[in-house]
């Protein structure tokens, strides 16, 4: 089988995505939730994962994990075709999704956690300083920014990968960061190369 054919060369528009999806070439999606996620989620205070945002959600495996748990979830993507999937797969907690760009999009909660989940690393670099601000807009002091971080810068992406000392300085100026975790059982596209980060708001 040849590869797909992709018309639109740009992540940072719907339409990079919508094609992806549309042809079922999502190289990033885990099919399913990943132990690290499990793990972490399983050590939270219960009153620490009360409402959670995943950001570009791609086919939100996890929202429906931590809706089955009695989260309130909000799970969003800005690529039309990515909520169609996540909604077909999430069955009765299909209504957790919808579509919404992150830079403009206002919870209907206050998150405790937002979960990164190949996010960031999606995003071109010249979107990593508002990533930056509005993830510390959305969170108030306490609250977390934790999840999958890909680690090491990258010619091309995405994935998009940051070095260690620019990811802290995108995000120390509002995090803390209280916990660095070694990933096993990642994705080919990931291998070797994503971290779990738990990042507090200062």
């Amino acid at each position: 089988m040849s590869d797909p054919t992709f018309n639109n060369r740009d992540p940072d528009s719907p339409g990079f995505w919508d094609e992806r999806f549309d042809q079922r070439f999502t190289p990033w999606d885990q099919a399913g939730v990943p132990d690290a996620f499990e793990s972490f989620v399983s050590a939270l205070p219960v009153t620490q994962a009360t409402n959670v945002l995943i950001p570009g959600c791609g086919s939100a495996y996890e929202a429906s994990y931590l809706a089955e748990r009695g989260c309130t979830v909000r799970a969003i993507d800005f690529s039309p075709s990515a909520v169609a999937a996540a909604r077909a797969q999430l069955g009765a907690h299909a209504d957790v999704v919808e579509q919404a760009d992150f830079f403009a999009y206002q919870p209907p909660f206050a998150p405790d956690w937002i979960y990164e989940r190949a996010f960031l690393c999606a995003l071109p670099r010249h979107r990593w300083a508002d990533y930056a601000a509005r993830m510390a807009a959305l969170l108030r002091p306490g609250a977390l920014l934790a999840g999958f971080f890909f680690i090491g810068a990258t010619p091309k992406g995405p994935p998009f990968g940051i070095e260690r000392d620019e990811l802290h300085a995108l995000l120390g100026p509002h995090f803390e960061l209280t916990d660095d975790r070694e990933v096993t059982g990642s994705i080919p596209v990931f291998a070797g190369r994503e971290r779990w980060l738990t990042w507090r708001r200062a």
